[in-house]
């Protein structure tokens, strides 16, 4: 008896064609007709909801108010990398994704790594200020040689990576939007760098919460609000069109 086949198509009209990749291609494409759409739903994925911004930041401030509480490197590392793992096996246990959870988990266990080396409370800190500047650092490069970095979401939702360069409306755009992701870093590292050398551990850990993801959502903010007031076509080979 021959096994039945199931090409997933359950639900579908009676004899309606199956979906090909490519009919999938072009109704992502329709789906954003101008590059503003197009950004603005990556940067929705990219945000996390409040339940992402939230796991992102506890890690930090238990470690904070438990360094605070005791003064003690180990207990306040053991601490929040156990707080970040529960957070972790609870997104397991619902079967939803864990990516905020184990960033944030990377995140706290590389500064544990150098806190531990050094035996010094505030290099917990070190590496989110280095990832700031350097990150910083590209973004600006990628500005400089006019591939904004910002220019790759619309080469995520059209296929074609590099297509968007065709288009200098597209090209300027991203690069005010790119520009808007570099000053927050840029503002984290100009705030917590000063407090490292000063060997501030609590005014540190205030400072990457209060900079962590309330900047980072202003200025996605910022972004959406430039965003709204274009409509630049998402096809680059639409000529004079600008943002």
């Amino acid at each position: 008896m021959a096994r039945r086949r199931d090409d997933g198509g359950r639900g579908a009209p009676a004899g309606s064609a199956p979906v090909s990749a490519g009919a999938t291609t072009v109704q992502d494409e329709v789906a954003h007709e101008t590059v503003e759409s197009a950004i603005r739903a990556q940067l929705a994925k990219a945000l996390g909801g409040v339940r992402g911004i939230i796991e992102a930041a506890v890690p930090t401030v238990v470690f904070t108010i438990t360094w605070i509480s005791t003064e003690q490197l180990k207990i306040s590392l053991m601490v929040s990398i156990g707080v970040a793992v529960l957070l972790l096996l609870v997104r397991l246990a619902q079967r939803t994704t864990p990516q905020f959870v184990i960033n944030s988990l990377i995140g706290i266990g590389i500064g544990a790594v150098f806190a531990s080396r050094s035996g010094d409370a505030k290099d917990v800190f070190l590496p989110g200020i280095l990832y700031n500047g350097g990150y910083a650092a590209v973004m600006v490069l990628s500005i400089v040689v006019r591939w904004p970095v910002v220019g790759f979401l619309i080469g995520s939702v059209t296929g074609d990576p590099t297509g968007w360069r065709q288009n200098p409306g597209i090209v300027r755009l991203c690069s005010r939007l790119t520009w808007l992701l570099i000053l927050p870093c840029l503002l984290r590292v100009v705030v917590q760098l000063p407090l490292y050398w000063a060997d501030q551990v609590a005014a540190l850990g205030v400072a990457k919460v209060a900079l962590g993801w309330p900047v980072q959502v202003a200025a996605l903010g910022a972004m959406v609000w430039v965003l709204a007031r274009g409509r630049t076509p998402i096809t680059p080979d639409t000529p004079g069109a600008s943002a």
